[in-house]
């Protein structure tokens, strides 16, 4: 189906081939998923002809046997990959003059190599916008995937909530959820690295977990995801080891106020420019507004980040069957940082999110 709508893209754009190259899409395209690492995957499509996938000479095999049921061709690291790739096109069409590229993915490197073997064709095609839109939409299998991703989170909380306790630094916290991930659920991949930050570190949202040891009576925030058959998933908690100051407390309640009121908000007809408003408006009002310094929110799928962006001046529509995360954060320097996040899909009445464990604050014994 979805092979289908490129080729019917290619056709109303008067496109002939289409390169694909971001590993992502192509699982999304094909159902094969695989890291090529250094060598060369990729799918090609045509619009008249059967697209074919290239992998790696170690990867034909796997490629057969997976979910795709097209042509496979294959490549030894001691042969040219691009000479190949232009002979299997020349050998399908006769038509390769217009060609469309992942812009957004494709390497200059490559796509110089992709032109040597074709110096007379026009490579202006840009199929991510494409891509990206078709993406947006899921499907019922893909919402019961990110569904199940959802649930990884909310146990990988549960595992950093308990591994709390005072000397311990971050970097053990976020190493306790990646091993019982593993298992216990046999998640072999997180979609991000686990972020753990104790104290003032949380007021930069995305410094990494560090040797920043946990100490008593402050906030420690969470923002992490796991793969679940090639779905992510993405959610953030902030929680108190001991008993948090008044200040920590107040943007905490802020913050969920804000991150509650948007969820409640969604409905399909408004803008992403609208529902952002909804989140930041509160916490601009309670005086803070200079301390929410992103978007409210991101598309999520087969990445942990895809269109659209929930932000001020995207006029984006938003409709039944659209993924995206809610995530107003709080975050004053020195200080503290809460940020409370949840990814859901946006149905015929309001917004479902894909996590569940609680956003009233959690006060953890010292």
């Amino acid at each position: 189906m979805n092979l289908t709508k490129l080729q019917e893209w290619l056709q109303s754009t008067n496109c002939d081939v289409a390169y694909i190259s971001n590993p992502t899409t192509i699982a999304y395209f094909t159902g094969y998923d695989m890291e090529p690492h250094e060598r060369i995957f990729a799918l090609l499509a045509f619009k008249d002809q059967d697209p074919f996938v290239f992998v790696p000479a170690l990867n034909v095999e796997e490629a057969k046997n997976s979910a795709w049921n097209g042509d496979v061709y294959g490549y030894l690291d001691s042969e040219d990959p691009w000479a190949i790739i232009a002979d299997k096109v020349k050998s399908r069409t006769k038509d390769y003059q217009k060609w469309a590229l992942e812009k957004n993915n494709l390497s200059v490197s490559h796509y110089q190599l992709i032109h040597e073997q074709f110096p007379d064709a026009n490579f202006d095609g840009d199929v991510s916008n494409f891509v990206a839109k078709i993406r947006l939409y899921k499907t019922p299998e893909e919402i019961k995937q990110l569904q199940a991703a959802g649930r990884e989170a909310d146990f990988a909380f549960q595992i950093g909530f308990d591994a709390i306790k005072e000397g311990v630094t971050e970097r053990y916290i976020a190493g306790q959820i990646e091993y019982q991930l593993k298992v216990q659920k046999g998640v072999m991949h997180e979609s991000f690295e686990t972020i753990v930050q104790a104290g003032a570190n949380a007021a930069n949202p995305h410094l990494g977990p560090t040797m920043n040891k946990v100490k008593p009576n402050e906030l420690v925030l969470f923002d992490l995801g796991t793969m679940h058959n090639g779905y992510a998933s993405d959610s953030s908690r902030t929680v108190a080891y001991g008993e948090p100051s008044a200040k920590e407390k107040e943007i905490y309640e802020i913050d969920r106020e804000a991150q509650q009121a948007a969820i409640d908000a969604v409905r399909p007809g408004m803008t992403a420019s609208e529902l952002d408003s909804v989140a930041r408006d509160i916490i601009t009002k309670a005086g803070y507004g200079e301390y929410f310094i992103h978007r409210l929110g991101h598309g999520i799928g087969k990445e942990v980040h895809e269109y659209p962006s929930i932000v001020q001046g995207n006029d984006l529509i938003i409709e039944e069957g659209m993924c995206f995360s809610i995530e107003p954060g709080i975050y004053i320097p020195n200080v503290a940082g809460v940020r409370i996040e949840d990814c859901g899909v946006v149905t015929k009445n309001g917004y479902e999110p894909f996590t569940h464990t609680s956003k009233e604050l959690k006060v953890l014994p010292l």
